[in-house]
């Protein structure tokens, strides 16, 4: 189930209502938000969590989600409701106010020496965080819900929008987080600690794997070029952003490829702001300079002037998104969609 209107559903009007039914094949830390004006949808607040559980779960004493968000409020303390042109043509609608949103009941009664598992969630519609994580010893293992095949070093974590980080650790102190993205450090919240208890032996290890495509010699090749913005060069779209001189969903998808392809996607970014792009109903692998597969991921972060090849296989059929999840930037051209099968 995919829910993006005008490419595979209908919007649900007000009063009406629709059943989304699907399999869940891969554990992981995933979320969920409205696709329709998603820039103010979101950034009000339609979004949630959502989990699915590995058959054999990690042995933690919490399990807890943290969804890293921002809103813009106005000088009364309500959501802003003035509309910023510029908000579409620069680093998008930044919030002033900053926050933790912690899961209820799974973090109470922390102790030091307790083990964590951590899902980290991005759900702000343009804002990149940074996160550090202060009172946790840990690893991480998994990125936008897929594990690790072997836990990294927990550093702080670059999250851009739509993008997320699982991480396990023993509490050492009240778990703060903070975000060093921007040209200061911001507090984003923590988790109480009240007792210990001695720490876990256990090493931690990798989550269990979920079932991965084996990738062949790419059948496809391609380049999207990312364009537009405040004091970029011109192109050919009708919006402020586009994707190979295109604004918006084109007619003809960017690629049209038979179930189980293997593509190679090359994204070079002519703009002058960082970009996310994310890719519907698939996993891929991030490409290192040498070609090597690094993080198998479905939002790939790109900084100004940054070329980064993905590969994918192509095995959900239908007509999936490709955009920029920045939802500012979305919104005002760079979007664009494959069709698989």
């Amino acid at each position: 189930m995919d829910g993006v209107n005008v490419l595979t559903q209908d919007v649900v009007i007000p009063g009406d209502s629709y059943r989304y039914q699907f399999g869940v094949p891969d554990a992981g830390t995933y979320w969920y938000h409205s696709h329709y004006l998603s820039y103010d949808q979101v950034s009000r607040g339609l979004f949630g969590a959502f989990i699915v559980e590995e058959q054999n779960a990690p042995a933690v004493d919490h399990d807890i989600v943290v969804q890293f968000f921002d809103v813009l409020l106005d000088q009364s303390g309500q959501y802003d409701e003035g509309f910023n042109p510029a908000h579409f043509a620069t680093e998008g609608r930044i919030g002033n106010t900053v926050t933790a949103l912690v899961s209820n009941g799974t973090s109470k009664n922390v102790r030091q020496g307790d083990r964590l598992r951590l899902r980290l969630i991005n759900p702000s519609i343009d804002r990149v965080y940074r996160v550090g994580l202060d009172g946790l010893a840990g690893k991480i293992v998994a990125l936008d819900g897929m594990p690790l095949a072997q836990p990294q070093t927990l550093e702080p974590i670059l999250l851009a929008p739509g993008q997320r980080c699982d991480v396990i650790g023993d509490a050492t102190g009240p778990i703060r987080f903070d975000d060093s993205f921007g040209e200061r450090t911001l507090s984003l919240g923590e988790i109480a600690v009240s007792g210990s208890r001695e720490p876990a032996k256990a090493p931690i290890t990798a989550l269990p794997a979920n079932r991965m495509p084996a990738p062949q010699d790419p059948g496809q090749t391609a380049e999207l070029v990312l364009q537009g913005g405040a004091g970029s060069a011109s192109h050919n779209g009708t919006g402020t952003w586009a994707l190979n001189d295109v604004s918006g969903l084109p007619r003809t998808p960017f690629l049209s490829v038979a179930q189980g392809t293997t593509a190679r996607i090359s994204i070079r970014n002519e703009t002058g702001f960082p970009h996310v792009m994310h890719l519907h109903g698939h996993h891929f692998w991030e490409l290192d300079a040498a070609g090597k597969a690094g993080p198998y991921r479905d939002s790939t972060y790109l900084d100004i002037g940054e070329t980064r090849d993905i590969l994918v296989v192509l095995g959900n059929p239908g007509s999936w998104m490709l955009h920029c999840h920045m939802l500012s930037h979305q919104a005002d051209g760079m979007a664009t969609w494959i069709r698989v099968g």
